[in-house]
């Protein structure tokens, strides 16, 4: 049985393995090989770890767990602007992509930003990330003409921003457990 619940500080460690392999997994042909094996999992989780525990942070974070194994994570903040906030981060162990464990999160993270009074949620995406782009439309996310470009060892990558609703499309609220999906 998948479940979502929120993340622990004894989930860092896992939920900063599970970054890295999902960068790198997820950005094998879009961002340069040197910045992906320079990505460490030690220093992502020496980082979460003190931004977790800083009394500044407004970052909801989601598990997703099988078995007590954390096999997802999504991050969640406020925006400055008035019932919006944006979605971090939703990254799935590349060996469950596919099998509903990013739906669910995304549907879990809704809840969370409907129960925290958000109507609407942005998002960040590589505009060369056909996979993720198709997710987030799937989900009722479009893009709204807002892009930025980042640099990663050198290269500069642009992202698109999506915009959608903190419901889902189909439903007013979605459960925050379903069975396994495999």
């Amino acid at each position: 049985m998948i479940e979502v619940r929120a993340m622990d500080l004894g989930d860092v460690d896992a939920v900063s393995a599970l970054r890295v392999s999902g960068w790198r997994a997820a950005y094998a042909d879009l961002v340069p090989r040197s910045y992906l094996d320079a990505m460490s999992a030690e220093q992502d989780a020496a980082r979460r770890r003190g931004r977790f525990l800083s009394p500044a942070n407004r970052t909801d974070n989601l598990v997703a767990t099988d078995a007590d194994t954390v096999i997802g994570w999504a991050a969640l903040g406020p925006l400055p602007e008035p019932a919006a906030a944006e979605l971090h981060a939703l990254y799935v162990l590349p060996e469950r992509i596919g099998s509903g464990v990013g739906r669910l999160l995304l549907d879990a993270v809704r809840s969370r930003s409907t129960t925290h009074g958000f109507h609407r949620l942005t998002l960040w995406v590589l505009a060369a990330n056909t996979r993720a782009r198709r997710f987030y439309e799937r989900a009722g996310f479009t893009p709204d003409g807002a892009e930025r470009t980042e640099t990663y060892d050198g290269v500069p990558l642009r992202d698109v921003r999506y915009v959608g609703p903190a419901t889902a499309p189909d439903t007013e609220e979605a459960p925050y457990q379903r069975g396994n999906r495999r």
